[in-house]
């Protein structure tokens, strides 16, 4: 009877469970918006989108570009209306990269249905050791073959002084040296724009020239000989503003001046007066000058000669 409770017992038992583990859900990966496919599209390289306050004539300033020639790429009836988000051509359209319409072929290799061979099997093919009875003469034989192996062992384990070269760390690499200048570029002769004291120098972001303070009326001449790409006021900020385009990466800026004395077009000689000095935009009469190099404002002391 007894036994027959305890075989009772043991079938009610509750089976052992397997553990639960809480395993992470991962989120799924939410797909870009249409707007953010769009922002990613305008920020290929050679277009630009226009932000509040933007006007045409900065735009071009700060990609090194004439504001006429973003008038043909953007077909542009009237270059003073241009809205804010608008998206802008501000290289020409044949050095863009990625240009629209342009898609390029990815090359997918087929998948190969051929197995690769198997590695090669090795087969010991050293001989079998040889069973000598022992004696005196065999014990000295078999040592004297030991103490050779050992040698030659020793010897082929050496490292030969080759590798030991070439194992040996390469030193690290030297700096990148700074980009040449352009042969254009480094032709280019300068002389300061005007006489007076620097009251303000270069500091990126902060003022992308200098500041030469002087007397109204005095004159302002060309840092180097090129062409005329505006003279107006279009630009807040800079006055009376002359641009003259040196080479395809150089231009220089004049701003704040009394009177403009060139023309759009107009080709000017290093130190030919293009204007002169004034207060316009601004709260004293001086020249603010500055040195684009590619649309990017550089330190124009690179430049221009010690005084």
């Amino acid at each position: 009877m007894g036994l027959a409770l305890l075989v009772l017992s043991a079938c009610q038992t509750t089976p052992n469970q397997a553990p639960v583990i809480d395993r992470p859900i991962t989120p799924a990966v939410k797909p870009a918006t249409p707007s953010e496919t769009a922002q990613i599209a305008r920020e290929e390289r050679g277009l630009y989108t226009v932000k509040k306050g933007d006007t045409l004539i900065r735009i071009a300033l700060e990609f090194g570009q004439n504001y006429r020639d973003l008038v043909v790429w953007n077909n542009l009836s009237n270059p003073n209306d241009i809205k804010v988000d608008q998206v802008l051509r501000v290289l020409p359209p044949d050095s863009a990269p990625n240009s629209p319409g342009v898609e390029t072929a990815a090359i997918v290799m087929p998948p190969s249905d051929k197995t690769p061979p198997a590695a090669p099997v090795v087969k010991k093919t050293s001989p079998k050791g040889e069973k000598k009875p022992y004696t005196d003469a065999n014990l000295a034989e078999l040592q004297r073959a030991d103490n050779g192996k050992d040698g030659a062992a020793a010897a082929a384990s050496a490292p030969a002084p080759v590798a030991a070269a070439a194992a040996r760390p390469a030193p690290p690499p030297a700096a990148p040296a700074a980009p040449a200048m352009a042969a254009d570029d480094a032709s280019l002769s300068w002389v300061w724009p005007a006489e007076g004291k620097v009251v303000a120098t270069f500091d990126e972001g902060k003022n992308k020239g200098v500041d030469i303070a002087g007397k109204a009326g005095q004159q302002v001449v060309a840092a180097g000989a090129g062409k005329v790409m505006y003279a107006g006021s279009g630009i807040r900020g800079y006055g009376n503003l002359v641009i003259v385009k040196h080479s395809n990466n150089l231009l220089s800026a004049y701003a704040h001046n009394r009177t403009i004395l060139v023309k759009e077009g107009q080709s000017v000689n290093k130190g030919q007066m293009i204007a002169e000095m004034g207060d316009s935009d601004t709260d004293s009469v001086k020249l603010h000058f500055e040195i684009r190099q590619q649309g990017k404002p550089v330190d124009p002391s690179r430049f221009l000669p010690n005084r």
